[in-house]
């Protein structure tokens, strides 16, 4: 077998075999196959776009490629919940104990975050002493024993998938749908769920800007679960606005608790009990997502949720105190408000710009060798469709340097635009694919 037939043969519109697959990408990433071939067949593909057999055989090669998690030990049905990220997106900070409190295994590797805020690790370290560096026997027996364990991704799992993404960003061949749902769900393979949860983002904030674009991601994602033998639900909802009403790791773990104590945000709460529901489902917990939402209502009001985030942060290492004392967590030095230039409707709240914000004051990484402060962020005080008065705050802004304050108020100004009228206001939840 050669590269070059290979690169010729898809790029004439041929379909590659499954053995064709499993040659390039374990040639790819022993070494044995230069870039220059690699980045012809990318672009080969990029252009000829891949089959539902080619996509699942790319897709379960790069899972293969690496460590893969052995979760048998476990009891239960996992189920592994993964967001295609955005602003403001602390969900698994409270559906993981959600779930967890309901009987669902909650099993997750999790990475650091590369942007405007930290990833889910990032904002777990909020908590004095918290460590995502377990043993396998220690991350199984934490699952076993309390419901919930997250480790960090290990450098080995689907190392395909590093190698081959890293390249299509340096050779513009990123925006292909197979070669992203793949990357994707090959990592969530590797981690060894037996189900698998979706949230798949679209607006100003998220990777998928157009809805269209989110749905199709979110079959094709979908499609490879389901041929790879996995049980798979993906959610579309919306990202054309921060998530909630906290940006920043410290802050958005603040409101992760309140949603516990049963003060959370209408969108963010709705987004955990539509993907949890979904949890429930594919864990057998529930037969409808009416009595599955009922359920999670339940461990909110009875605080069972809440008891099980302690318990998950105690069994790594944390100060649970904090969970019931959230002034032990990281707080900025100087809190102010971005006060509205003038009256009106908030017509639009640029996301991906609001996360440049929380950058700016330090609460994202610019490298993966960036420093990031915990504390630091934005509160939003209205969200698209409220109505804000001249002086009234949009935003209170936490941060530690003043300069950085002023750049980051500026810039969430640029963000924000009022209008006379309201605008109109369109469902939360965009879609559910089973």
């Amino acid at each position: 077998m050669r590269m070059y037939d290979i690169i010729m043969k898809k790029r004439n519109g041929g379909e590659l075999s499954t053995e064709e697959i499993n040659f390039f990408v374990e040639g790819y990433t022993k070494g044995e196959i230069p870039d220059y071939q690699v980045s012809a067949l990318m672009m080969a593909v990029y252009f000829q776009k891949m089959t539902e057999q080619e996509t699942l055989a790319l897709t379960m090669a790069m899972a293969d490629s690496g460590d893969t998690l052995d979760l048998s030990e476990i009891q239960g049905i996992k189920v592994d919940k993964h967001s295609t990220g955005g602003v403001g997106d602390k969900t698994s900070l409270a559906l993981a104990p959600m779930a967890a409190a309901c009987g669902i295994p909650v099993a997750k590797m999790s990475g650091r975050g590369l942007g405007h805020t930290g990833g889910t690790i990032d904002k777990l370290e909020s908590f004095p002493g918290f460590t995502t560096a377990l043993t396998r026997r220690q991350f199984v027996e934490n699952v076993n024993r309390i419901g919930v364990a997250i480790m960090g991704q290990t450098a080995d799992l689907a190392p395909a998938d590093k190698k081959l993404y890293a390249l299509r960003d340096v050779t513009a061949t990123v925006d292909n749908m197979s070669l992203i749902a793949s990357s994707i769900m090959s990592k969530k393979l590797a981690a060894g769920a037996d189900a698998i949860v979706l949230d798949v983002k679209t607006g100003s904030g998220a990777f998928m800007k157009k809805e269209q674009d989110a749905r199709a991601l979110a079959q094709e994602m979908v499609k490879i679960g389901k041929n790879a033998g996995r049980r798979t639900i993906a959610v579309i909802s919306d990202m054309d606005q921060p998530l909630g009403y906290a940006v920043g790791n410290a802050l958005e773990v603040k409101e992760a608790i309140e949603t516990l104590q049963g003060k959370g945000p209408a969108d963010f709460v709705e987004l955990c009990l539509t993907l949890g529901s979904r949890m429930l489902m594919a864990g057998g917990k529930a037969d409808t997502a009416q009595e599955a939402k009922e359920r999670l209502r339940k461990v909110i009001a009875d605080g069972s949720a809440l008891k099980k985030l302690a318990e998950f942060v105690e069994a790594q290492g944390g100060n649970a105190d904090a969970v019931y004392n959230m002034g032990l967590l990281p707080a900025a030095r100087i809190v102010r408000p971005i006060p509205a230039p003038v009256s009106g409707y908030i017509n639009h709240i640029t996301c991906d710009e609001v996360g440049i914000c929380s950058l700016i004051l330090g609460g994202g990484r610019e490298t993966k060798e960036s420093a990031i402060d915990l504390s630091v962020g934005l509160v939003l005080c209205k969200k698209s469709g409220d109505y804000v008065e001249a002086g009234e705050p949009l935003a209170m802004l936490h941060a530690n340097d003043e300069t950085r304050a002023e750049e980051a108020a500026n810039r969430y100004l640029k963000a924000c635009s009022i209008a006379d009228t309201p605008r109109e206001r369109t469902d939360f939840i965009r879609g559910i694919l089973e």
